[in-house]
């Protein structure tokens, strides 16, 4: 890593055994491969000096009794000078289930370059960001030979499940690994166009699921229809309940909590490089819920959104059957904000869908479940490790970033910072049309080398900052 004198921007030397493209792709391509990847492996593959260690997590047991073992935790750290700042980097590398039938272009699990974008399950979430943390600071050590601030890893691999396990780990770490630790930083999040950006916010996410059941066995809808209160009937009636058909949340109380926009992100919002069209024509819709930018990103990144996912137990294989379902849950959840506590969420719609199923006064039984509670984060975007970010992104991409939200959970963030109390930044490098979750996920290249880049450089900017 080298710095201009004149301009004061930075430039990667791709100097040997430092950040290779090709080891970009060798390294990226085991990842993707393999959805429990050795990690382990691929940090030694770095030929830097590190202390490296695993943490064991809980085994998990399922509400059936089923033990399921957690994957460690892996830890690693690169320098141990008390007079540098120390930052924490946070990465997972478990992965949304893919299948080539889903309509994948290629094999989701053998990444695949074209033209420049390198596609495959976890290209993006969050398996680039992870590799790109781990060269920025082998190339630093190849042309410096000494970083100018301690650096740690913290990788999991259960983020896509609600990062099962993580909790307890982080307090259980939190006065010794967390302990030296100045500032966190997660690049589990994607820029929201073509302009980098800072990331200062995200969504909770509380996660139900409501089941109805009825007959003691699925039943012939032409020998049983007609004369039973069908289970599904019940659901799809509770489900029409909950959201009207422009996207407001019926359920009482669920907006109380919400704070209104000021005026100061209303501006921010203003000047925030996003194009509706794109928008429509990335998501193929032709028409969305509102009609500006500023309602847009409102409703996706400050305002509380519920979306159904779908009813297990229901008949959805091709081909026809006159079957009536015994017992069906519906999965559906409700994004909340800051404000917003999941508990109060949880009794909320409980209460609502209980008071709801007793007017159909049905036979049947209602059951409520929130399996998962993620609370909302919101950081100070004018706090100096963001300020930090901006100043290496106008050295790097020689322009001031955005500032947005996530729409999205990243529940680790909130934890981090309510449990270690320290400083948090969400610091992405991922395209806006990355397909994180989707079919054809990909990193493009450009964001990878230029993305390592920018971590190089915020490590430079962060060494400069008062502790």
């Amino acid at each position: 890593l080298a710095r201009c004198a004149k301009t004061g921007q930075y430039f990667l030397i791709f100097a040997p055994k430092a950040l290779e493209y090709l080891k970009f792709t060798q390294f990226i391509h085991i990842l993707v491969s393999f959805v429990n990847a050795a990690i382990h492996e691929i940090f030694w593959n770095c030929k830097v000096s590190l202390l490296l260690d695993s943490c064991s997590c809980t085994d998990k047991t399922l509400p059936s009794g089923q033990i399921i073992p957690l994957p460690s935790l892996v830890t690693a750290k690169f320098g141990s000078d008390a007079s540098k700042p120390t930052v924490c980097v946070y990465g997972h590398v478990d992965v949304q289930p893919a299948l080539k039938e889903d309509g994948w272009s290629t094999d989701p699990y053998n990444l695949t370059e074209i033209d420049g974008k390198l596609y495959g399950r976890g290209a993006s979430d969050n398996k680039a960001p992870v590799l790109a943390w781990l060269h920025a600071v082998e190339a630093y050590l190849a042309v410096h030979k000494e970083l100018p601030v301690n650096v740690k890893y913290f990788i999991e691999g259960m983020e896509e499940v609600g990062s099962t396990g993580l909790d307890e780990m982080v307090e259980k770490l939190k006065d010794s690994f967390f302990g030296d630790v100045d500032y966190i930083i997660v690049s589990d999040c994607g820029w929201l166009s073509t302009k980098p950006a800072v990331t200062y916010g995200t969504r909770g996410n509380c996660y139900f699921l409501a089941e109805v059941k009825g007959p003691k066995l699925d039943l012939h809808s032409g020998v049983y229809g007609g004369t039973v209160i069908e289970p599904m009937t019940d659901l799809i009636g509770l489900l029409d309940a909950l959201i009207d058909a422009r996207g407001r949340i019926l359920i009482p109380g669920i907006n109380e909590a919400v704070a209104p926009l000021t005026e100061e992100e209303k501006k921010m919002y203003e000047e925030t490089e996003f194009d509706l069209e794109k928008y429509k024509n990335k998501i193929g819709v032709e028409r969305l819920m509102y009609d500006t930018k500023v309602d847009i990103l409102s409703h996706r990144w400050r305002y509380p959104t519920l979306s159904i996912h779908g009813i297990e137990g229901a008949f959805s294989a091709s081909g026809t059957k006159t079957v009536i379902p015994a017992r069906v849950v519906a999965k559906f959840s409700i994004r909340q904000v800051p404000n917003m506590d999941p508990k109060i969420v949880e009794t909320q719609v409980t209460d609502y869908l209980n008071s709801m199923f007793a007017l159909r006064n049905s036979p049947n039984t209602l059951k409520i479940s929130m399996v998962i509670g993620a609370k909302p984060w919101l950081a100070d975007f004018k706090d100096p490790i963001y300020v930090a970010a901006e100043r290496a992104i106008q050295r790097v991409f020689g322009l001031k970033p955005d500032r947005i939200r996530e729409g999205g959970s990243i529940p680790v963030a909130r934890t981090l910072q309510d449990v270690t109390g320290k400083k948090i930044i969400m610091l992405p490098i991922g395209g806006y049309d990355d397909g994180l979750h989707s079919q054809n996920e990909k990193m493009n290249r450009y964001n990878y080398i230029e993305g390592t880049k920018l971590f190089a450089a915020y490590l430079q900017e962060v060494s400069q900052l008062k502790r």
